[in-house]
C-alpha cells in the first residue's frame, strides 16, 4: 500500500486527461500513445462528469468516499487493437454477482464469497473485458457498496497480506507482487497485488484489488506463458486514476 506521490491524481477533476503510468509507476504523458516499453497504446482518459453539486470521491467534503458518477463510466476503455470481451457486458452495462464469482476456482469459495457479497450489500458490479495481440487476457470489476466501511472490510478479506485470501480459477500458488508494491502510487487508497508463482500452469495469472472509497476494483490478467508485469502494472494504475 502506498500513498500518492508527485502530479497524483488529487489534481485532476472530472473531465481533465488522466496521465500515463511508465514503465517505472512514474507518470509521463496522457493515457494514450504508442510505448516502446511493453506498455499498451490506450485512448487519453477522461474522468467521465459528476451530477451538479456532488464532490469527488477522495474530496474533503466527501467524508464517505462515494463515487457520484455512473459506475459504467468509470471503468477503464480498452487498449487499440484488442478484443472485447462479449460476456463482460452484462445488461446495460451491468454484469451479475455470478459472472463475477467465475473468476474464483473453488466451488466452497465461491459460496462463500456469493454470501459475503449478499451481506454486505452489494449494490451493482461494472464490467470490462478484453484480450489484446500477443493473447493477454485483461478483466475489470468494479463493486460498488455503500460505504468504505465495507469495502475496507472485504478488500482485507479479498486481498490479505502475502497472498490473496481467494484463489482465482487457473491458478496455484499467488504471492505479493512485491516489485510492483516499491514502485510510486499516484492513488489516494490502498492497492494491493499478487502475480502467480512458478511452476504454474498453462498460463499465468496477475491480479489486483483496489479498495478505493466505496468500490472494490478487481483486475485480473492472464496469458499462455507468462503475464508480462509492464502492461499490468499500467492497466491497474490508470483504473485507479479513473477511480480518483
Amino acid at each position: 500500500m502506498l500513498g500518492g506521490e508527485s502530479g497524483h491524481v488529487g489534481a485532476f477533476h472530472p473531465g481533465d486527461p488522466v496521465r500515463r503510468p511508465g514503465p517505472d509507476g512514474r507518470e509521463d504523458g496522457h493515457g494514450g500513445g504508442p510505448a516502446q516499453d511493453g506498455r499498451w497504446d490506450y485512448p487519453t482518459l477522461t474522468r467521465p462528469p459528476l451530477p451538479s453539486g456532488s464532490p469527488r470521491p477522495f474530496a474533503e467534503e466527501n467524508a464517505a468516499e462515494a463515487h457520484y458518477a455512473d459506475l459504467r463510466a468509470l471503468l477503464l476503455p480498452a487498449p487499440a487493437g484488442a478484443a472485447d470481451d462479449r460476456a463482460l457486458r452484462g445488461e446495460d452495462g451491468w454484469l451479475p454477482t455470478e459472472g463475477f464469482l467465475k473468476e474464483f476456482a473453488d466451488d466452497d469459495e465461491r459460496a462463500d464469497l456469493r454470501q459475503m457479497l449478499k451481506d454486505d450489500g452489494l449494490r451493482h458490479i461494472a464490467a470490462r473485458g478484453w484480450t489484446t495481440e500477443d493473447g493477454t487476457h485483461t478483466r475489470i470489476y468494479l463493486l460498488r457498496f455503500d460505504t468504505s466501511v465495507i469495502v475496507d472490510d472485504l478488500a482485507g478479506r479479498l486481498a490479505p497480506f502475502g497472498a490473496p485470501g481467494y484463489r482465482l480459477r487457473g491458478t496455484e500458488t499467488s504471492v505479493a507482487d512485491e516489485g510492483f508494491a516499491n514502485l510510486p502510487w499516484p492513488g489516494d487508497f490502498p492497492r494491493w497485488a499478487y502475480t502467480e508463482s512458478k511452476p504454474y500452469g498453462a498460463e499465468q495469472v496477475r491480479q489486483a484489488y483496489l479498495g478505493a472509497g466505496d468500490v472494490l476494483a478487481v483486475i485480473v490478467q492472464s496469458r499462455k506463458g507468462t503475464a508480462a508485469s509492464v502492461p499490468f502494472r499500467q492497466t491497474v494504475t490508470l483504473q485507479s486514476q479513473l477511480l480518483g
